[in-house]
């Protein structure tokens, strides 16, 4: 199987292939057109900034090669959240896959709860085969300030602050806010999922 990582300014591309050599996948990295368009799956990851790695998607025409694929798109984390609509960081438009909006965390005053949420959450309401296999309540990493509001599109759930998306589907396109790469065998399975019960 073919498998491809959006090769752009994010953080994390090096840490999701070691994970997919774990499950004994090989992926290239690449943010070459077709390449990309020619892929079985394509996987979307990102540690930093909305503002910076939508203009960097923007000048080399990423983001119209991401929203045209048709075949199953994994967004991680930043890249997720850069699928969403809207970004309260630096007041970003995004790509618009899933209508819901990227807010920053705001513990009420008085409150010990510290942003970003660094560390692992459970996650729970899970749907589609993305979580096949996997017990409600399992545990993942996470690592970010930001977060994506439940919407229409949300396939799983966590709370910290307020309860918000750990997860989002529309058609094709499927995102988790957590680290699949960093979140051990609970991790490794959704990757599994993902490239082999998700069409």
């Amino acid at each position: 199987m073919n498998i491809a990582i959006v090769k752009y300014n994010a953080g994390n591309i090096q840490s999701v292939l070691y994970a997919l050599e774990r499950i004994g996948v090989e992926a290239q990295v690449t943010d070459d057109t077709a390449a990309l368009q020619a892929a079985d799956k394509v996987i979307f990851p990102g540690v930093g900034e909305a503002s910076s790695a939508m203009h960097y998607l923007k000048q080399r025409g990423l983001d119209e090669v991401i929203t045209g694929l048709k075949q199953p798109v994994l967004g991680i984390c930043l890249g997720m959240q850069l699928m969403c609509a809207y970004s309260e960081e630096n007041n970003t438009n995004c790509l618009g896959i899933f209508e819901e909006k990227v807010k920053l965390f705001t513990p009420a005053a008085g409150s010990n709860i510290k942003v970003p949420q660094i560390g692992w959450n459970n996650i729970f309401d899970l749907q589609t085969p993305l979580f096949s296999g996997l017990p409600e309540n399992s545990y993942c990493y996470f690592v970010h300030g930001y977060y994506a509001a439940l919407g229409k599109h949300t396939i799983g759930k966590a709370d910290y602050v307020q309860p918000y998306s750990a997860s989002l589907h529309r058609d094709n396109f499927y995102g988790v806010q957590f680290h699949p790469e960093k979140s051990a065998a609970v991790g490794e399975q959704i990757l599994r999922n993902f490239i082999t019960k998700v069409v």
